[in-house]
């Protein structure tokens, strides 16, 4: 079944990319594989390879000589879906992806910082995976003064591009948090720690293009599967 929160494959592939170039992992001026190569690798067909190969191309990112072969161009002003994502994989890098467990309007917590002056905010719970591997539990408070109404189906699997396309404002600032507290009582099964068992913690307050604090997160990640990691430019 397609899950309907999904990126198109072509959108989640070259925002992979840019995770391992950013990361490091990719370097200024190497070779990629051929492409039929590339995507077999990948499990994509040619075509979706080429057009996730065009956006790198576009954003400045990749340089295809022809007969030659495609080469990586590091930038570090690179834009991304997410660029404010700090979690990787313990070997660097994973393709981020996002389950949404529920969405719920009410009252903000009484223990979050100010991000927005109305008393309620939308609530979005989501578990999220790196190539697949679940790694962290996410709650999301959207100042309810920003959305009338938040759904589930109104969701994609990068939260800031739904802030962009449906509620007029973009993420353009975030301060982290990092520290160590008990996963949820909300965690699913999937997650590999239990419910009480310490893990990894991040807490996050983020303000939009004009400097209003709209958003508060926290998340909780494996330590055994992922690390956070911020690079300083």
């Amino acid at each position: 079944m397609t899950d309907p929160h999904a990126l198109p494959k072509y959108v989640q592939t070259a925002e992979m990319l840019i995770r391992d170039i950013g990361s490091g992992r990719l370097s200024d001026g190497e070779r990629l594989p051929p492409e039929r190569e590339m995507a077999a690798d990948l499990g994509l067909s040619v075509g979706t390879l080429r057009k996730a190969l065009s956006s790198l191309e576009e954003k400045g990112l990749l340089e295809r000589i022809h007969g030659s072969g495609n080469y990586i161009r590091a930038r570090a002003d690179a834009s991304a879906i997410y660029a404010f994502f700090r979690l990787e994989l313990l070997d660097g890098g994973g393709l981020p992806t996002a389950e949404v467990l529920s969405v719920k309007a009410q009252e903000k917590p009484g223990d979050a910082p100010f991000f927005g002056a109305a008393a309620h905010g939308h609530r979005v719970r989501r578990l999220r995976s790196l190539s697949g591997q679940p790694v962290a539990l996410e709650e999301v408070w959207i100042d309810g003064e920003r959305a009338p109404s938040v759904h589930e189906s109104d969701l994609s699997e990068s939260l800031y591009l739904f802030y962009r396309k449906s509620l007029g404002f973009w993420i353009s600032r975030a301060e982290d948090r990092v520290g160590i507290g008990p996963v949820p009582a909300w965690a699913p099964e999937r997650f590999p720690p239990c419910p009480g068992d310490p893990a990894g913690y991040v807490e996050r307050v983020a303000e939009d293009q004009n400097g209003a604090k709209v958003e508060y997160s926290r998340t909780w990640f494996d330590p055994d599967r992922a690390r956070y990691v911020a690079r300083l430019r």
